[in-house]
């Protein structure tokens, strides 16, 4: 009878009992790597920033000041395509949170060690990391994103803010402490660089040997010297346009910082509007969209009369050059399926960091011409992107993102 009872009876229950484990929804793994995109730029925006103060407390001439500039960019811009070629190879998932460490620690001992060359080898170094994260972030970020552009547009957008934060949060500090506050920027790299490690995915239980589709070269390159252009462009202004404003617009500088905060929220801004509107034009039209709407508003910006209206068209030019921003790095991976690192590397580091380059021979026409004849030069340089457009074309079909893996 005990026997007949017990067989009647319900099976025993499962040992775990409690809801089924859940991975983080893609939404909020986009803000996780948004947010990283942020404080690994950070310490991009930084070394500008604190510049000025490193020719204040130091006595460095201007030199020695432009070679800081030189080693951030080198560090940051040289090792992106090889450092993608490994992580396409590798699984170097940890390679986001040991780079946005890396970039941190490196900026923040640069203000307490006093030999030029010591200074320089850690600028450049912080540039490495900044390097180091872009290729392995934008694999696994577009992981999580899949094929939605406006998910993957929160990534690019965290760099914008990353920009439009530093000066920011560094100007107050540097101004009280002087170099030596380069410090204080050393545990938000600490804590993102841990919590991206603590969340990297999990390596799948088996896996292709690649993605499908086949990696189209052509248009990828097509689209870098688009993103070389548009960075050209963005990194220009960046530079010149509180210039204008004092010496152009005869305004002050708190009016000429308005301008330049308001460039960079625009640029914000046309990041993750881009994504909104690639996912209902596609990806090709929304690249091409940017180009189209970049002239007008830096023509704008050149022409407008009186403080008002160029700080209107300011806002509008930030927005129009980076709503291709996150466009151009969702589409470079679809042209590349079986190298999403190299492609991220590419677009969000080298083909960046060559507008920055480029920023010194705008200098040599401001020296000629002012900053009004280098804004004359920009309204002409979105043209080339309108034209290299025509030859993009749409990635091959079934080209989606390859799951999430882990950094080994």
């Amino acid at each position: 009878m005990t026997e007949t009872t017990q067989a009647a009876g319900p099976p025993p229950a499962p040992a775990h009992t409690g809801p089924p484990a859940r991975s983080p929804g893609p939404w909020r793994r986009m803000w996780l790597w948004g947010t990283a995109h942020a404080v690994d730029d950070l310490y991009q925006g930084l070394v500008p920033a604190c510049v000025p103060y490193f020719v204040l407390d130091r006595g460095y001439g201007y030199v020695a000041a432009a070679g800081l500039t030189l080693a951030a960019a080198l560090g940051s811009s040289v090792p992106q395509p090889f450092i993608g070629l490994a992580v396409d190879r590798y699984r170097l998932g940890w390679l986001a949170g040991a780079g946005v460490a890396v970039a941190g620690v490196g900026l923040g001992l640069s203000g307490l060690v006093q030999p030029y060359p010591a200074v320089w080898a850690l600028i450049l170094l912080s540039g490495i990391g900044v390097a180091m994260f872009h290729p392995a972030a934008g694999k696994a970020a577009r992981a999580a994103a899949g094929d939605s552009a406006a998910a993957m547009s929160v990534f690019a957008a965290g760099g914008s803010v990353g920009f439009l934060l530093a000066p920011v949060l560094a100007t107050p500090l540097l101004v009280a402490m002087g170099v030596t506050a380069t410090a204080v920027f050393i545990p938000p790299a600490v804590v993102v660089g841990v919590a991206l490690l603590r969340h990297r995915p999990r390596p799948p239980a088996a896996r292709s040997a690649a993605r499908a589709g086949t990696d189209q070269w052509a248009p990828f390159l097509v689209l870098t010297a688009i993103e070389t252009v548009r960075s050209v462009a963005f990194f220009g202004v960046l530079t010149f346009i509180e210039l204008f404003w004092i010496r152009h617009l005869h305004t002050g500088r708190g009016a000429a910082g308005a301008a330049l905060a308001g460039f960079l929220l625009g640029g914000v801004a046309g990041t993750l509007l881009g994504g909104r509107i690639a996912d209902r034009l596609g990806l090709v039209r929304t690249v091409q969209l940017g180009g189209v709407l970049a002239v007008p508003a830096l023509l704008g910006l050149r022409l407008a009369p009186g403080p008002v209206a160029p700080f209107v068209f300011a806002v509008l030019a930030g927005v129009a050059l980076n709503i291709p921003f996150a466009v151009l790095v969702k589409l470079g991976q679809d042209y590349l399926p079986t190298r999403p690192g190299t492609a991220a590397g590419v677009t969000l580091g080298l083909a960046v960091s060559i507008g920055g380059l480029i920023a010194p021979a705008l200098g040599v026409a401001a020296e000629h011409w002012g900053p009004q004849g280098v804004l004359w030069i920009l309204c002409a340089i979105p043209v080339a992107a309108l034209a290299l457009g025509v030859f993009l074309t749409e990635p091959e079909s079934g080209q989606t993102a390859e799951p999430a893996e882990a950094g080994g």
